[in-house]
């Protein structure tokens, strides 16, 4: 299995998931959720950066289109927020071109809406592009 990216920075990050989840439950839409990782964060000291704008650029050119990740946690992982009943491959697309398109080796897909518990999966860009890398 290959070396986890930003072991100690994704774990705080999914343990604030988590305690959101226990607090919440599922059932909720995803501003909801992400509302309550914001106070989360600050609570647990975790900087963050809500609906920051990234540029997007084509054959080194600066596009006028640029995209909002929901959350980009310290200057380095994208975490993107769904509330859905599962993760399906649309969801991973997203979080891959983000990847893709801001050279981030890390990015944490969250489901709040899953049941019975939490679902999230960890994506890393390599240099053959970004792809999902499983947890064991």
């Amino acid at each position: 299995m290959a070396k986890l990216i930003y072991p100690e920075e994704s774990y705080a990050i999914i343990g604030a998931c988590f305690n959101v989840y226990k607090s919440m439950g599922r059932g909720f839409l995803e501003p909801v959720y992400q509302e309550c990782l914001e106070i989360e964060f600050d609570l647990q000291k975790i900087p963050f950066q809500s609906q920051h704008m990234l540029k997007l650029a084509y054959r080194d050119k600066e596009l006028k289109q640029t995209f909002k990740p929901d959350l980009l946690c310290y200057d380095k992982i994208i975490v993107e927020i769904k509330a859905v009943s599962t993760l399906v491959d649309e969801h991973r697309a997203q979080i891959l071109n983000y990847l893709n398109a801001t050279k981030f080796q890390l990015g944490l897909l969250i489901n709040f809406g899953h049941y019975p518990k939490l679902q999230y999966e960890r994506f890393i860009l390599t240099d053959k592009g970004a792809r999902l890398q499983p947890i064991k």
